[in-house]
């Protein structure tokens, strides 16, 4: 019988973009991905000193995201425990909601290099059945050096190409705020949630920050 094999795609998507959408699609089309977990981190580790919006209004900025694609799925398994939320935590909890499935962890070239910093990393990659990494153009990876660090690790890694757009959430904010153009920098519908309910303005919208999630 053959095994189901899941993406788990994680971060605060604040909010999420095309970039965010052409990764995801590539992870699952070249590691053959039945379905791909959107996984919402309410509180990451690594964030602590950034500002971050409401759970509730980038939960609504990343359903009007995905919600068009029956094989992307919106995941609670970080929103509906307390934190910090650890990457080794929230797929030990999947491995458990699917024990015959195959899991693949997506993160992004950068993310690579910093692997040895994150929480029980070791533990992390001997869990998971691929580590799925998005590499930047031009990107130097020393696998020998990390691999001295997360023994495992080489075994583990899936490299996905794609063409890497230069976007990112922070700048996607901060043009936003300035009044710039940043319409086809997101899908449609995340766009006009955007504009609908002003959100990444000066002084930050609060139209939803008390909304249940």
């Amino acid at each position: 019988m053959t095994r189901e094999r899941i993406g788990i795609f994680g971060g605060t998507f604040d909010p999420p973009h095309v970039g965010h959408l052409i990764l995801a699609a590539e992870a699952q089309d070249q590691l053959r991905l039945d379905r791909l977990l959107w996984v919402l981190t309410p509180d990451p580790p690594h964030k602590q000193d950034q500002s971050i919006s409401p759970l509730a209004i980038r939960m609504k900025l990343l359903m009007a995201a995905i919600g068009d694609n029956p094989s992307f799925e919106l995941c609670r398994v970080d929103m509906d425990r307390p934190g910090p939320h650890y990457a080794v935590d929230t797929v030990k909890i999947l491995k458990e909601q699917y024990p015959s499935a195959e899991f693949f962890y997506l993160i992004g070239g950068d993310s690579l290099h910093d692997l040895p910093t994150w929480f029980q990393p070791r533990r992390l990659i001997e869990l998971i059945d691929g580590l799925g990494v998005m590499r930047r153009p031009g990107d130097q990876v020393d696998l020998r050096n990390l691999e001295q660090k997360i023994s495992g690790l080489s075994a583990k890694i899936c490299f996905i190409e794609a063409p890497l757009l230069e976007i990112s959430a922070r700048q996607i904010r901060q043009r936003i705020a300035a009044g710039r153009a940043y319409r086809y920098y997101v899908p449609p519908a995340v766009f006009r949630l955007i504009e609908e309910l002003k959100l990444y303005r000066q002084p930050f919208s609060s139209a939803i920050a008390d909304s249940d999630v």
